[in-house]
């Protein structure tokens, strides 16, 4: 199988992952706050990742001497915890359905646009176009209105605090595409992301004065963080491996299948509401995706 074949399955199964993960995540962190959450995931993620790492360099696989060190400090820092907390604290606010078309639709135009000024990535005429289609789109489900209510308490908050969190993973995988393009492994990659984030955010648990809710969590919410802990390997595990393969741009596009997942599971199993108007914005922004799904991966000149 070719390295394009490979990426773009990889790509699209983090695709499905991510698309379950979202509303499965709003209602896992209702009950939880989300530094807590998003802590004692990533720690547990980070371990299971250096071990596959340090297996990979007994295998003979050089690792963690690829890159210098700043790399993988800003991957964590950027992408493994202050990213992750805006999200959480964004999608315990607003509903599943547009946290999922926000979150990759923001994320895929800041990923191409970063990509093509900082790693040469090609953006051909073709792209260019879809990516003014799906800012549109994405304008149209951001101004699109939802009532409070249980669930989704504020949801304008909530879409905003998802829109920056998207932006730093953006800003985190233009700087993890240029790490393995030295040649440092994803999985690497992935180990710095995931535990050193992870250590970042326990101290915000600590200092924000959280701790003792480590010590509360009931059996259901250790079940919950399980299935999301098992979703989220899954999900970095083939992405960090797609762009390996092919343009993060083309990969982040990819993602686009995600949100589709996301809204409906949102609306069967949590009763969200899909306005008209976040509906027309969620269609407008796939059909840019659409458009560069044959776009070849390849690097620009300079």
């Amino acid at each position: 199988m070719r390295k394009e074949q490979k990426g773009i399955i990889l790509a699209i199964l983090a695709a499905v992952f991510s698309g379950v993960a979202i509303p499965a995540n709003k209602f896992f962190i209702v009950s939880l706050s989300p530094a807590v959450f998003t802590a004692v995931r990533a720690l547990i993620i980070g371990v299971v990742f250096f071990a596959i790492a340090s297996y990979q360099a007994r295998r003979g696989h050089r690792s963690f001497k690829k890159v210098p060190w700043k790399y993988l400090i800003a991957i964590a820092v950027i992408g493994g915890a202050a990213a992750f907390l805006l999200y959480f604290t964004g999608l315990k606010l607003t509903t599943a359905g547009r946290a999922a078309f926000l979150y990759h639709s923001v994320l895929t135009i800041f990923t191409v646009v970063l990509a093509a000024a900082f790693l040469s990535e090609r953006v051909d005429r073709r792209m260019a176009m879809a990516l003014g289609v799906m800012l549109i789109g994405t304008i149209v489900l951001y101004v699109s209105q939802v009532q409070p209510s249980q669930l989704w308490s504020n949801p304008n908050l909530g879409d905003l605090l998802i829109i920056v969190a998207s932006v730093l993973w953006a800003v985190e995988y233009v700087i993890s595409r240029k790490a393995m393009t030295m040649g440092e492994t994803n999985f690497v990659v992935s180990f710095a992301r995931m535990f050193f984030g992870g250590l970042i955010l326990f101290g915000f648990v600590i200092v924000t004065g959280n701790a003792a809710a480590l010590l509360k969590l009931s059996f259901q919410q250790w079940t919950n963080i399980g299935v999301s802990t098992l979703l989220l390997f899954g999900d970095i595990l083939c992405w960090y491996w797609s762009i390996r393969y092919i343009n993060v741009s083309k990969a982040s596009i990819l993602l686009l299948l995600a949100p589709v997942i996301s809204l409906v599971g949102g609306s069967l199993f949590l009763n969200e509401p899909a306005p008209l108007l976040q509906l027309a914005g969620s269609a407008v922004i796939l059909i840019g995706a659409y458009i560069v799904i044959g776009v070849k991966s390849e690097q620009g000149k300079g």
